[in-house]
């Protein structure tokens, strides 16, 4: 028997031994691989749902307004519009919160219609009261968008605090 012979047949029982896998067997593996991956993918979509319609429920719920709630509010917002302006910009987002608190799912502030205001519900509400009632009569604006489009449909809404208009 040849060297060649000896290193095939070598190569024979290799091959054959049950830790190599048939390209079948690797097939096999791999779409289990891509089977675990999807439902990964599934389980995180889900989860982010779940906590997306528990935020929604959270900000569906007005706070209440007390001296100490307002003067922690207007602290926090402090520390971000002075962070934006030595940034150099000119808005900032103060609020991002699910369609699903516009009465319209964001319709009226999708094709900035005229009283989109009214739509608001909940914190988001309370929010653009804050604005008008004490930052509009100082300068700021209020400007609302729709900020992301999962599967091309209107998703969440964001709430900018606007400034510096030349």
């Amino acid at each position: 028997m040849s060297e060649t012979e000896k290193i095939q047949g070598a190569d024979k029982r290799l091959l054959g031994d049950e830790s190599f896998m048939s390209a079948a067997d690797l097939r096999g593996y791999m779409d289990k691989v891509a089977t675990a991956h999807a439902n990964e993918m599934a389980e995180a979509v889900d989860r982010a749902e779940r906590a997306k319609e528990e935020l929604a429920k959270t900000l569906a719920k007005p706070i209440e307004l007390t001296p100490q709630k307002l003067e922690e509010i207007a602290q926090s917002l402090l520390v971000k519009l002075r962070a934006a302006a030595e940034r150099g910009d000119t808005e900032l987002m103060v609020m991002r919160f699910p369609n699903t608190l516009c009465t319209d799912h964001g319709r009226a502030i999708n094709n900035t219609l005229e009283g989109w205001p009214d739509t608001l519900t909940g914190r988001p509400r309370q929010a653009y009261e804050l604005w008008r009632d004490r930052l509009k009569p100082s300068g700021f604006g209020l400007a609302a968008m729709i900020v992301d489009w999962p599967k091309g449909m209107p998703g969440d809404v964001g709430l900018f605090l606007t400034w510096g208009g030349r």
